[in-house]
């Protein structure tokens, strides 16, 4: 674990049961508390105030086992390699090696698409997550487009990102910025009508800035019951940014 430090400054590190132990400061805290964050695979040990990080990593360090429990619930990380099968917005599609630009293929007699990418290992890894991305923009784009059109709003600009907190974050327009929608590229990887929730519920928000009745309201007229969406997410999210890692 390395010499016990006597300082410590918000957003440091250290290494606790083979885990990354980060120290947070926050002050609406009331007591040291630890948690695990299955999007980063880190422990967060949080802090009232900068005084006390050091107990914090001090509990870190006396609660080994707990750490090293949360981490053995973590989802196996997932390496990419030619020949494996996965889903993109729930569709099976098979990796393969080939040369040229790494490209998604879709067969015109309906068989499974193909994401075909050069190099092998992380580069490989790296091109077919390139595809996916590309992939996920072009769809996310595109229900973003339908959501807007029955909430009658104006189609904010899409982009696509690798966040570890939301699934997708919406900034209604300004007086000098215009609207856009931030999502998770990783929501390729769930059920086209997961992803579909995080879309319209981004666009519910360039009408609602809350999530009041009203805001749902807009959510349930767009898709229906998000419950089952929400829970997906919440059981599945980790296995989601596990993915190529």
């Amino acid at each position: 674990m390395g010499p016990f430090r006597a300082s410590f400054s918000d957003g440091d590190e250290l290494q606790v049961a083979g885990a990354v132990v980060r120290l947070r400061v926050n002050r609406r805290a009331r007591r040291v508390s630890l948690r695990l964050d299955r999007a980063r695979r880190e422990i967060v040990a949080t802090a009232p105030n900068p005084r006390r990080l050091a107990e914090a990593a001090a509990f870190a360090r006396d609660r080994a086992g707990w750490i090293a429990e949360r981490l053995a619930e973590l989802p196996e990380t997932a390496p990419l390699a030619p020949g494996q099968l996965i889903e993109v917005f729930g569709r099976p599609v098979r990796l393969e090696q080939g040369s040229g630009r790494a490209r998604w293929i879709e067969p015109e007699d309906g068989a499974t698409p193909r994401i075909v990418a050069m190099g092998e290992g992380e580069g490989f890894a790296r091109a077919v997550m390139l595809v996916i991305k590309r992939r996920a923009l072009d769809v996310l784009t595109e229900r973003t487009s339908f959501h807007c059109g029955r909430l009658g709003v104006p189609v904010p600009k899409v982009t696509v990102a690798d966040a570890k907190s939301r699934w997708g974050s919406c900034r209604p327009a300004t007086g000098r910025l215009p609207a856009s929608i931030r999502y998770s590229w990783r929501l390729a990887l769930a059920p086209h009508e997961v992803a579909d929730y995080v879309a319209a519920h981004e666009c519910a928000h360039l009408l609602e800035l809350n999530h009041g009745p009203r805001f749902w309201a807009h959510v349930r007229a767009l898709v229906g019951d998000e419950r089952r969406h929400r829970a997906w997410l919440r059981a599945e999210g980790a296995r989601l940014h596990a993915f190529g890692r």
